[in-house]
């Protein structure tokens, strides 16, 4: 007799979809995203001559990707207390003001707000 097969099965958003088993990389969290490159081409524009190191690299993108997590996870919460569903930029800036200090919260909403409208008008 031959042995059957067992597929697993999952159900997202009235369909069923395989599951499927791919090995996840270990230097990267799911969810999460690799700044890597981004970190080198600015490191590059600041100062061409000078390299960074792979752990470095890695203790980058451990920083960067736990500022997001905080600053989103407190929009959230601005968003939860203002009894809204939908997050607005305001809540995002607000969010900001409240993580970050002083000058360092003023640049990063100046700049991201002329990303936003650079977006925008495009």
């Amino acid at each position: 007799m031959a042995g059957s097969i067992i597929k697993k099965y999952r159900y997202s958003r009235g369909c069923l979809s395989l599951i499927s088993r791919k090995k996840l990389h270990s230097s990267t969290d799911f969810g999460h995203r690799n700044y890597s490159l981004y970190v080198n081409r600015v490191l590059k524009e600041v100062v061409p001559q000078r390299g960074i190191s792979s752990r470095t690299l890695d203790v980058m993108n451990t920083l960067i990707n736990n500022i997001f997590d905080c600053i989103a996870m407190e929009a959230c919460n601005l968003m939860y207390f203002r009894n809204r569903c939908t997050l607005t930029p305001e809540d995002i800036q607000r969010a900001v003001y409240l993580r970050l200090p002083g000058k360092l919260a003023k640049h990063a909403v100046a700049f991201g707000s002329e990303a936003v409208n650079r977006y925008v008008h495009s």
